[in-house]
């Protein structure tokens, strides 16, 4: 069983951030060790939602974890909620990185062509540099358009995606993976650049028609428990995609329509099957 630490937000209600990755990395059949960010009542999309900044206890958990010896297969971040707490991650990437773990960063920060609130520039740059430190990243085609300035479109070609993996690829991470792109009418998915093979790869699923809070955070989890399966990158990618689409499909099949996350509870047996199809 590998061991996975994921950094991020508790969002207490809201199937977001740590409430999706626990039990999505464990589901995968690994050990799951979270360092929460803050603590959220609910996720963003609610009114009037609590907040409360975590990033006094980063140092005190992880100065502890490194006095009982503990090392981590992977090292999963996702959203970050300040420049400050981008810095706490390279100071645990020095603690816990070694040559046989893993850094996986999905740099949550935008979307649609902008950045989320309270987000700037200097937070753009900060995310790009840690990137630069990952072994994988996973952003968006908005993230990657900032992280490498370039411009954002919505209507684009192959050529345009490759080249802004050729841009991310420089900030140095081995594996440089664009989540949400479109190479076909009615298709999503990923596309990505090996550095070390030199090679392009993607994946492509059918486009499902409606858009939920917290996909992107199933896609990571399921990607990085996956990977520490044993699958490859590229096949992990795409059990990630595709068990992302059905939680989708089922979410829009209740007759309740629940608005705020999606049923990814109830398709979590079919995850545990098809990582055992994919091995």
């Amino acid at each position: 069983m590998k061991r996975v630490l994921t950094i991020q937000d508790i969002s207490c209600l809201g199937k977001c951030s740590l409430t999706v990755a626990l039990p999505l990395i464990s589901a995968t059949g690994n050990e799951a060790v979270i360092l929460p960010t803050a603590v959220l009542s609910t996720h963003t999309m609610f009114k009037d939602f609590t907040y409360k900044d975590l990033s006094d206890q980063l140092d005190p958990i992880t100065q502890h974890w490194k006095s009982q010896d503990v090392q981590f297969d992977a090292i999963y971040t996702g959203y970050l909620g300040s420049v400050e707490e981008i810095h706490h991650m390279e100071k645990i990437f020095n603690m816990f990185k070694t040559d046989d773990n893993i850094v996986f960063i999905d740099p949550v920060m935008a979307d649609n062509g902008k950045l989320y609130p309270n987000f700037d520039m200097d937070y753009v740059k900060a995310n790009a540099k840690l990137c630069g430190l990952a072994d994988i990243i996973v952003p968006n085609i908005t993230e990657a358009c900032f992280m490498t300035d370039t411009e954002y479109k919505e209507e684009y070609d192959e050529a345009y995606i490759k080249d802004l993996l050729d841009k991310l690829a420089k900030l140095g991470s081995k594996i440089v993976v664009l989540t949400g792109v479109s190479l076909f009418e009615g298709k999503t998915g990923i596309m990505g650049y090996d550095t070390v093979k030199k090679e392009y790869f993607s994946y492509q699923n059918d486009i499902v028609g409606a858009k939920y809070h917290g996909t992107g955070d199933i896609f990571s989890s399921v990607a990085v428990g996956a990977y520490m399966n044993g699958l490859s990158i590229r096949d992990a990618l795409a059990v990630a995609a595709d068990y992302t689409a059905l939680t989708i499909k089922k979410t829009l099949e209740n007759p309740k329509k629940p608005w705020y996350g999606v049923d990814f509870e109830a398709t979590i047996p079919d995850l545990v099957k098809a990582l055992k199809d994919a091995q």
